[in-house]
């Protein structure tokens, strides 16, 4: 089982090069960072878990950046997003970030995708909130296109192009990895259509949610064994690890509040049994 570390990521947190560093002298496999293009000054949405919206949703870093400097300084940590708004972003011009990063950085990109909760923000970028799943799918199947061949065309409600050529090309074949980071039965099917993995916050509906999952690939015809499955969850010991290993689950990843470096790489020591088990199983 990998360990990776969930992070949102600021200007007065620890840098993503000390950051990426320190993970990977400690065998941290991956490191993982959110994105928010912005938060409308005015909202009426509230917060999805109460109370005031953190400072952080604004505040984080554009998550391609920050990550293409952790990848600079390491050669084995896999960096991901958790999650990008892939409805947010123009489908070719996201592949090829996305291809960018992943070629410079040896075929190490994770690409964790999300329909996000705040409809202000999703009306900002010129779509309803009740499309951004339809959107969502056929952005991340164009950008596969887009990874995969020459003459890359597609055409569907929302995306619509002839041929074109984008490059560079992924370094990991087929693309990176996407993995869908949301807990629906609505999930579940999208993930066994047209994603690689889950990377859902763990609950106590976990159980159910999995074998939700794997009915749907099931019925694709899909090897659920072969999806890429990480669960964002609270540190645990042994046992539940093994118990989450035992159900599939091939990444644990543990969160870093949004700390400056002394106080984050405490964090990160805390970790270490976590991580040590992880390595020796």
């Amino acid at each position: 089982m990998d360990i990776g570390i969930s992070n949102f990521p600021t200007d007065y947190s620890i840098s993503a090069v000390d950051l990426g560093r320190e993970l990977e002298s400690r065998g941290f496999e991956s490191l993982w960072v959110v994105e928010h293009t912005h938060i409308p000054a005015s909202r009426e949405t509230p917060y999805p878990m109460g109370g005031e919206l953190p400072a952080i949703y604004w505040e984080a870093y554009e998550p391609f950046t920050y990550l293409a400097q952790a990848a600079a300084v390491t050669d084995r940590l896999q960096v991901g997003t958790g999650v990008c708004l892939v409805a947010q972003h123009h489908p070719i011009a996201l592949a090829k970030r996305c291809a960018s990063l992943d070629s410079l950085s040896n075929g190490r990109l994770l690409l964790g995708v999300g329909g996000g909760w705040l409809p202000e923000e999703m009306r900002n970028h010129g779509f309803d909130f009740k499309d951004r799943w339809a959107i969502l799918r056929e952005h991340v199947l164009a950008m596969k296109q887009c990874w995969t061949q020459k003459d890359a065309e597609f055409h569907g409600r929302f995306v619509d192009f002839d041929p074109v050529w984008v490059q560079p090309k992924p370094k990991r074949a087929g693309g990176p990895p996407v993995l869908i980071g949301a807990t629906s039965t609505w999930a579940m099917q999208r993930i066994a259509e047209y994603a690689d993995g889950w990377y859902p916050v763990m609950t106590p509906g976990f159980d159910a949610q999995l074998a939700q999952l794997r009915q749907a690939c099931e019925e694709r015809g899909r090897d659920v064994s072969e999806l890429d499955i990480t669960v964002l969850t609270q540190p645990a010991d042994r046992t539940a690890l093994e118990v989450l290993r035992d159900k599939g689950v091939n990444r644990v990843v543990l969160s870093l509040p949004t700390l400056a470096r002394d106080e984050a790489l405490r964090v990160l020591d805390s970790y270490a049994p976590i991580v040590a088990w992880a390595a020796s199983v």
